[in-house]
């Protein structure tokens, strides 16, 4: 049973509390969907693979995520999020813990498989925490700390696993993501209440896709913003080494940095769209600034100009900021009956977009250049500014 308080015996702090849990649980899915990922040079060192044996490996989790992310949604907006970030995280470090004890390629690929889909339990949960317990013209602000697990969680995963793996074995560096799956779990448990929801209507709750195209907009809008934004992350650190002639480190530290900055930028979006009362209008301007960017960009590195650098930076950042917009949007849009799934439904369009960026990204590299790449990488942004559904928002309140 989901374990509802009304929100006037929540105080603030209570629900700062419940926003950082829910950000450590979501940090704590990042680490095991994306930390394997860090393991490719030890399994090709320590176990023999191939590059191709170690990426598929690797990649596992991801796809148990990219499956499973609906059927979450849906148990989150039947059951409550508590019971099934609790649930969900305590199997992510029961079967990350069955990855420390697999033996060969398949039986470990497997277990980071089935951890990846147990971790796919956070993405809709937590942010449902974070939209129920905070009032519209906080939450902006309080979803765009909670986007920032993301990064936080692919930031700790590359300092802790790679290190770990290099020096004491793959099987010791998944005890990372066990360990922080098991410590979000226990924080959850005793922080995280559900939020209040209006009583169950009957016969359901009316499927808000079929009300207007105001979510199936937005989730068009995010597939063609998160384009750009992985063209950035994919190509930007080559393009470096090969086209600018940067050290792998010094290329590695500036995306870090780009990578840290560009978080802080989602805080600063959601804030944004609390001051002035929409999610919309921010989420077009993000858009409009994000293909400005990737044409220049586009441009100055065609033209071998020192500003392509500064521009890559502000790309980083641009092409991340409207996560956490459209994520808000679409749980205050589908309501407390339904976000669940529309939150998944969001999460999995995005996920299966972004798998096919890096290899046709490469072929366009390959054939066209770094230039034209992120020159083509602009239209994506530029048709995205007239799909979002500024008219159709409703006020907040």
């Amino acid at each position: 049973m989901s374990l509802i308080v009304e929100p006037t015996t929540i105080g603030a702090a209570r629900r700062w509390s419940m926003l950082g849990a829910s950000t450590l649980a979501q940090a704590a899915s990042a680490v095991a969907a994306h930390g394997p990922a860090f393991l490719i040079p030890a399994l090709r060192e320590q176990e023999g693979l191939t590059l191709a044996q170690a990426g598929l490996v690797a990649a596992a989790p991801t796809f148990g995520v990219m499956l499973t992310l609906v059927l979450w949604g849906v148990v989150t907006d039947r059951r409550g999020e508590r019971v099934v970030l609790v649930v969900g995280l305590s199997l992510t470090a029961a079967l990350s813990l069955v990855a420390v004890l697999s033996r060969g390629p398949v039986a470990l690929a497997v277990a980071l498989f089935l951890a990846g889909a147990a971790a796919a339990s956070a993405n809709a949960a937590s942010g449902r925490v974070v939209v129920g317990w905070f009032p519209p013209r906080r939450r902006g602000l309080a979803m765009g700390i909670r986007q920032m697990a993301q990064p936080i969680g692919v930031a700790v995963a590359a300092i802790s696993i790679a290190v770990v793996a290099d020096r004491h074995g793959v099987e010791a560096a998944l005890l990372v993501p066990t360990a922080a799956a098991a410590l979000a779990a226990v924080v959850v448990a005793l922080v995280v209440v559900d939020p209040p929801r209006p009583p169950a209507v009957e016969g359901g709750a009316t499927n808000p896709y079929r009300a207007d195209s105001f979510l199936a907009r937005i989730h068009g809008v995010s597939v063609l913003l998160v384009v750009p934004q992985f063209v950035v992350w994919t190509f930007s650190l080559v393009w470096l080494v090969e086209e600018r002639g940067w050290s792998p480190a010094a290329a590695g530290t500036l995306v870090a940095v780009a990578q840290v900055v560009a978080a802080f930028g989602r805080i600063a979006a959601g804030q944004l769209s609390d001051l002035v009362g929409s999610r919309m209008r921010p989420l077009r301007w993000v858009a409009v600034a994000a293909a400005a960017t990737m044409a220049l960009l586009g441009l100055a590195a065609g033209l071998d100009l020192a500003v392509a650098v500064p521009l890559l930076l502000v790309a980083t950042v641009l092409t991340v900021a409207d996560n956490g917009l459209a994520f808000t949007a679409v749980a205050e849009r589908a309501g407390p009956f339904w976000s669940g799934r529309a939150l998944g439904l969001q999460n999995t369009a995005q996920f299966l977009t972004s798998a096919f960026v890096p290899p046709l990204g490469g072929l366009l590299v390959t054939h066209a250049g770094y230039a034209a790449t992120f020159a083509l990488a602009a239209v994506l942004p530029a048709v995205a500014v007239a799909l979002v559904p500024v008219a159709a928002e409703q006020e907040l309140s």
